[in-house]
């Protein structure tokens, strides 16, 4: 992978985890826990979210 191409992935890492927050928030969850969380899991707590339930329990 070339160097140039790291910055690229840090950008779309940090969006996906801005989206998470929204869509945590839209479904009464804490944005900014879902955020944290979303830097350290990337995709895997867009997956998570999207199942979820609104208001159901594990949220903030």
């Amino acid at each position: 992978m070339a160097a140039g191409n790291s910055g690229g992935f840090a950008v779309g890492w940090f969006t996906l985890a801005l989206i998470n927050a929204g869509l945590a928030q839209g479904k009464g969850r804490s944005g900014m826990n879902w955020g944290l969380l979303s830097l350290l899991l990337g995709p895997l707590a867009t997956f998570l979210l999207v199942l979820q339930k609104p208001g159901s329990a594990g949220g903030s």
